[in-house]
């Protein structure tokens, strides 16, 4: 596979310091160009992320004395320097979208971690396992854009991470025609720890601004299909949600209630998460699970602490299914929302897109 020189967009944040890590050993993508906010730049980036640092390993070798870019002045010469970005920024959602136009209009892909593309019509919001063949939506993003090379592409939202993958398999056969779902959302979903956000420790906060709509209407989108240059969304399975801040560092966990059109046996829904397999396990993708959906049959599993990181926390992990009063089954899963469901899921995305050959 030919390798790649990359960015990262919003490098102090902490999907942007998970982007360093999870790129610091990548066989294919190196980290060449650092940016962020004006108060960054001209900063190597540990001394731009200085105290803030959040993860659990130390700053890349490779990357600390990096000089931090401006994200919005310094567009020419990061994408002069690229091959494409990864980006995942704290910024107004019409400046998000034209930062992530200049930058594709410069010829330079943009892998986005941000909500502010999602539902453009001809933006592709990718779960690799899931919708790949979104992907072919690309080249009427580029026409509209004027781009030989330039485009974006998003990942969905971190909520919807650990319940889409567990209802996806079930679909084609059985029929998914509601779910429902509560998730309990750790606080690095909000950039936190519990140094800097003390008020949830002992607590449970339960709104979390813009998540439930995201949680229902994102899934439409990525189960949709590509019609006449853009993605046209499904009409169902009808979803409801409630989404909590729970006091957990990393791991958003979901309790899913689920009936379908033709009713399947506990063994079919268990067989078929078992079975599933999606193109970046097909294609042995670097970043890719080799077991992609993970069944526990202990009562007390999954568990955020025990289960998160398994698979590098890019597996998506499910227990306690059982047959519910309401609906036809009932079950809980969990994803690291750090990795799988933001910059590990982008860099899954990437090698997709790079072995499709979108990013030559």
């Amino acid at each position: 596979m030919k390798e790649f020189n990359v960015g990262i967009i919003g490098a102090t944040g902490m999907v942007g310091q998970r982007f360093a890590i999870l790129l610091e050993n990548h066989p294919w993508f190196h980290v060449k160009m650092l940016a962020a906010s004006s108060r960054s730049a001209g900063k190597t980036y540990e001394e731009a992320v200085g105290k803030r640092w959040a993860m659990k390993k130390p700053i890349p070798a490779s990357m600390k004395e990096l000089v931090v870019r401006d994200a919005a002045a310094d567009i020419d010469e990061i994408a002069a320097s690229v091959d494409f970005v990864f980006c995942a920024v704290d910024m107004k959602k019409d400046e998000i979208k034209k930062l992530e136009e200049a930058y594709a209009k410069a010829e330079c892909p943009v892998i986005s971690n941000n909500s502010a593309n999602r539902f453009t019509e001809d933006v592709p919001m990718i779960i690799p396992e899931i919708n790949a063949g979104h992907a072919k939506v690309i080249e009427a993003q580029r026409a509209r854009l004027h781009t030989k090379r330039g485009f974006i592409a998003v990942k969905s939202n971190c909520s919807l991470q650990s319940y889409v993958p567990a209802l996806h398999p079930l679909m084609e056969e059985f029929g998914v025609k509601a779910a429902l779902a509560c998730t309990y959302q750790a606080i690095s979903g909000a950039g936190k720890t519990f140094e800097t956000f003390p008020e949830i420790v002992d607590n449970v906060i339960p709104y979390i601004g813009g998540e439930e709509e995201k949680s229902e209407k994102e899934p439409l989108k990525i189960w949709g299909k590509v019609e006449d240059g853009k993605i046209v969304c499904a009409d169902r399975p009808a979803i409801t949600t409630q989404c909590l801040r729970v006091p957990v560092s990393d791991g958003h966990m979901a309790a899913v209630f689920v009936s379908f059109d033709k009713k399947p046996s506990l063994e079919q829904i268990k067989e078929k998460w078992a079975a599933f397999k999606g193109e970046p396990q097909i294609l042995a993708l670097p970043s890719a699970p080799k077991q992609f959906l993970h069944y526990y049959e202990e009562d007390n599993r999954p568990q955020t602490k025990l289960d998160r990181d398994t698979e590098n926390g890019m597996a998506v992990h499910i227990g306690r299914l059982r047959e519910d009063s309401q609906y036809d089954y009932k079950f809980v899963c969990l994803s690291h929302n750090t990795v799988r469901g933001a910059a590990g899921g982008a860099v899954l995305m990437a090698e997709l897109l790079a072995a499709k050959g979108y990013l030559d």
